[in-house]
């Protein structure tokens, strides 16, 4: 009996169906791994916090957690310094501190630097200084496709923090740079009243300094367009006081991941979507051709 031979059309559906199994990876957790890179201890806090140790946890230097946060969670990682808590997990922070306690349950206050994040099918972060700057973070997307750009502040702002809008310890270091609506609470400062709106708050004096020092973060309100970035099916590594280019590693699914400057990572990631995509497509398609 003769045979009909598999169309190459119901090949290239197949393949292309195969294909976007991509798209359940979107739909996963995403990890989270966070290190400090500082010389010293730090209080990352997360808000809200149930998928990260209760929303606060301490980190010594050279330290790293990790977390899985579900799709559909949105919110905001920072960290806190010179905390001193009790065994309770009650006590107080020179900087980001969220109250007195350890977990946090309500937003840091000012100033702190920050890292902002919506899970959904296409994730959307950053890493905002609107609320002023206490300690340099990055936030490096690992292993996802799309403009998953390094985003964040690596330059230490307090070494250069405009004296008011500085704050100082009782030694009289300065240990956080606060956003001029902070030290000011004008309307033009805090893009409120006439000004809140993208048309009429503009980048003014001190968010001009903080954009030039930190260009891929929030330096005022309506910076959206150059300082915010998308990233689909991606880990993250949030690192406190390392350089942007530094690389980093997560693990996924039982295997170390690594960053390079040369986008390598997302490359391959890509690449054996594709191979391991046409791969079934063939099997697909030699087993059909053996039934007919």
């Amino acid at each position: 009996m003769a045979t009909k031979p598999v169309s190459f059309l119901s090949f290239f559906f197949v393949y292309f169906l195969l294909s976007q199994g991509s798209w359940r990876k979107t739909e996963a957790a995403r990890i989270f791994t966070i290190r400090n890179d500082c010389k010293e201890t730090i209080w990352p806090a997360v808000t809200p916090g149930e998928s990260f140790e209760g929303g606060g946890f301490t980190l010594k230097q050279g330290q790293s957690m990790v977390f899985n946060a579900p799709v559909g969670w949105s919110g905001r990682i920072w960290a806190r310094t010179g905390c001193n808590f009790d065994s309770n997990g009650n006590g107080t922070c020179l900087t980001g501190s969220c109250g007195t306690t350890l977990k946090c349950k309500a937003a840091g206050k000012p100033p702190a630097t920050l890292a902002e994040f919506t899970l959904a099918k296409v994730d959307f972060y950053d890493v905002s200084l609107v609320d002023g700057f206490n300690i340099p973070m990055a936030v490096k997307p690992l292993n996802g496709v799309g403009n998953c750009t390094i985003a964040g502040c690596d330059q230490d702002l307090r070494e250069n923090c405009p004296k008011e809008l500085s704050v100082k310890s009782s030694h009289g270091k300065t240990v956080a740079c606060r956003s001029a609506c902070d030290v000011f609470n004008t309307d033009g400062y805090c893009c409120r009243g006439v000004y809140g709106n993208p048309v009429t708050c503009h980048p003014n004096y001190y968010s001009k300094l903080f954009n030039k020092a930190c260009p891929t973060s929030y330096s005022y309100a309506y910076d959206d367009p150059t300082s915010i970035f998308t990233c689909s099916g991606t880990d993250y590594v949030i690192t406190f006081c390392s350089s942007r280019s530094q690389p980093v590693c997560t693990y996924h699914n039982n295997k170390l991941i690594c960053s390079s400057n040369s986008g390598s990572t997302r490359l391959k990631s890509l690449l054996n979507i594709c191979c391991s995509s046409l791969a079934l497509a063939i099997v697909f398609l030699l087993t059909s051709w053996n039934n007919l």
